[in-house]
């Protein structure tokens, strides 16, 4: 297993690149989809015409603009739905929030977990689910692991405003399991964190304990 830590010291917030809002579809997104896939079966030396693959290109136009909705979204809204009634203090942590994303670098699948936990900060809470689409939304992107990571700290620095956030994340990356290295199985991981679980090693240890377990 390898590790990849994206510290974040004090109360800086890491600045991912990449868009961390949403950008607009092209109207014409399917059909230009759609005729680089007949480009590329041609160039492999398949016929796109035949029964097989005569509907291939849109079924793969409509995929991708499914895999890469998180483009045309900005993931940031989802915390926007928040409370403070309970006035609760400690930890919040969502372990094995499952995703799907794409490795920018080959178009290949990434299948991972994200573990995210934040410290509120004078109770301002969300929902539960709503870290869970945050994930959903920044993967559902051509992604690099690192990236992810960060956009999500952001995201949660930005709009919850909290004391603290640790993230990690682990996947399988598809691009070293099927092709090149050919290593099925092999696990990245990559963390962020921000506030005082930046500042502090031993409570960051604590809450990365709670997420092994």
């Amino acid at each position: 297993m390898s590790a990849n830590e994206t510290g974040i010291p004090g109360k800086q917030a890491p600045t991912p690149e990449g868009a961390a809002g949403a950008i607009t579809r092209p109207e014409d997104a399917i059909s230009r989809i759609a005729g680089g896939v007949r480009e590329l079966l041609l160039a492999i030396g398949e016929d796109p015409s035949r029964e097989g693959l005569r509907d291939t290109p849109d079924r793969v136009a409509k995929m991708y603009l499914e895999i890469f909705s998180g483009l045309y979204e900005d993931p940031r809204d989802h915390l926007k739905k928040q409370f403070s009634a309970d006035q609760h203090g400690g930890m919040v942590l969502v372990k094995d929030i499952r995703f799907q994303s794409t490795c920018e670098h080959h178009l290949l699948p990434v299948l991972g977990r994200a573990h995210v936990a934040y410290l509120p900060e004078g109770g301002r809470l969300t929902g539960l689910s709503k870290l869970a689409r945050v994930v959903e939304g920044y993967a559902r992107r051509p992604q690099l692991q690192e990236r992810l990571t960060d956009q999500i700290v952001q995201a949660m620095v930005e709009v919850l405003k909290p004391k603290a956030v640790l993230v990690v994340v682990e996947a399988e990356h598809m691009c070293m399991s099927l092709r090149g290295v050919r290593s099925p199985g092999a696990t990245t991981v990559t963390t962020g964190f921000y506030g005082l679980w930046a500042d502090d090693a031993q409570a960051r240890q604590e809450v990365m304990a709670l997420m092994r377990d």
